[in-house]
């Protein structure tokens, strides 16, 4: 019998058109994709664990995943083998061989997140799938200096979407910042629609962990900010109520992209990306 392997996934998909990462009762998932792939090449039933439980609609292109394998291939097949099961969305951008206790989600020391908004009248045919198009006018000043308070170690309870159970909902933030896209930084074509949408922003967040709907209550409540509906000061409110109600609005799902899972211990030179 051959040996079991563990090995690491790092995949980018288009969360449009599926339920989430996660298997659903209903609807197709990117990891029920990922197994029934790797089910045809192990032959035999194959359970992958994601360092991030996506939701619908939300994207990836530093997606972590754990499996175990008996089949021999090398990691370079596979990665082939695999894309050339998987639909165009879901691509395989690296696999390697890792320890037999790694595992994606329960080793992970820190996950990025990043949000994109268009903020201007008219958001291109290019931009609704991977951004929230705003057209208030907003103070990118006033909503950068806001992000920074959720740095550190804070309970985001009222950060928290409907339906999550968890053991503790502080969590520890390492970054939050947000800042406009520099001209021809993020566009289909660089400037040659820069003229017809608005401006572009991106937040920010990398921490230890996130709970459900976290990354985009936090948005939300940065976009109320920057429309001048709510006042900086209500973060810390919100943070020390740990009332959802006290918080902003859950932005898009389309905007928010899990962007790079890091794994050692943070702070001290070992954390290694993902890919």
């Amino acid at each position: 019998m051959a040996e079991e392997r563990t090995l690491k996934l790092t995949l980018a998909y288009d969360g449009t058109p599926f339920v989430g990462w996660q298997r659903q009762a209903e609807g197709v998932s990117i990891q029920g994709l990922v197994e029934e792939a790797l089910s045809r090449i192990e032959g035999g039933p194959v359970t992958v664990v994601g360092a991030g439980r996506t939701d619908a609609g939300v994207h990836a292109c530093g997606q972590a995943a754990s499996v175990r394998l008996t089949r021999t291939i090398d990691d370079a097949t596979l990665r082939r083998a695999l894309n050339a099961i998987l639909p165009r969305e879901i691509r395989v951008i690296g696999v390697q061989q890792v320890e037999a206790a790694f595992h994606a989600r329960h080793s992970a020391a820190s996950k990025t997140y990043r949000y994109q908004i268009v903020n201007g009248p008219t958001a291109t045919p290019f931009e609704w799938r991977y951004a929230w198009h705003v057209s208030d006018r907003l103070d990118v000043e006033q909503m950068g200096r806001a992000a920074r308070l959720f740095e550190g170690e804070h309970d985001f309870a009222a950060f928290r979407g409907t339906g999550s159970s968890v053991k503790t909902t502080v969590r520890r933030v390492y970054r939050s910042r947000l800042s406009p896209v520099a001209e021809g930084g993020w566009a289909p074509w660089g400037n040659a629609l820069q003229d017809r949408s608005g401006g572009r922003l991106m937040y920010e967040v990398t921490a230890t962990g996130f709970l459900r709907h976290m990354v985009r209550a936090i948005v939300g409540t940065l976009v109320e900010i920057g429309a001048g509906r709510r006042e900086a000061a209500s973060i810390e409110q919100a943070l020390g109520s740990g009332q959802r109600a006290d918080a902003g609005p859950t932005a898009p799902a389309c905007g928010l992209c899990l962007v790079d899972v890091r794994y050692g211990e943070p702070g001290r030179g070992e954390v290694s990306p993902a890919g």
